[in-house]
């Protein structure tokens, strides 16, 4: 087992298409609960957020499409893969939440999945805003831009 050492966090899995997809308002730390073969899955490397998301229901806040591979040693005590899990917040955070995706075009998206300090498994979640096609086209050629910047610089000190 890996001890991790204080203010260390290890990164189970990342949702990259978020960034691309949606504007960041604002970020959470949610805890998970999961079964003790999951926990043993995600230790292995088995998980996978594309497609994930959250929502509000009936004042509980789920984490649907998260899908956890099934433990390599585990028999009968495997769980579904697939199967809606509930995240762990403060009911004043999730009252708050859910306030905010009721207005138009917000969504609570999973941005990362990580092992925190204590080593209990632990969602950061986004409340975000859908970005349509310009502004998907904007942050590309701005990101772009970005990069021959430092290339040309990187160049430059070179010389």
């Amino acid at each position: 087992m890996i001890r991790l050492t204080s203010r260390q966090n290890k990164t189970i899995a990342k949702n990259r298409r978020a960034y691309h997809d949606y504007h960041i308002d604002e970020t959470f730390e949610a805890g998970i609960e999961l079964t003790g073969t999951e926990v043993r899955s995600l230790r292995e490397g088995g998980g996978q957020l594309t497609d994930t998301y959250a929502m509000v229901r009936n004042g509980e806040l789920w984490l649907l499409g998260l899908h956890i591979k099934a433990y390599s040693h585990g028999n009968r005590s495997n769980v579904d893969p697939d199967r809606n899990r509930r995240l762990l917040m403060h009911k004043k955070q999730i009252r708050y939440l859910e306030s905010k995706v009721q207005q138009a075009g917000m969504a609570l998206v999973p941005l990362s999945l990580y092992f925190a300090e204590n080593c209990k498994v632990k969602v950061e979640l986004a409340l975000a805003r859908g970005k349509k096609l310009y502004d998907k086209r904007q942050s590309m050629a701005a990101r772009d831009s970005k990069r021959e910047v430092e290339r040309t610089l990187k160049d430059r000190s070179y010389e």
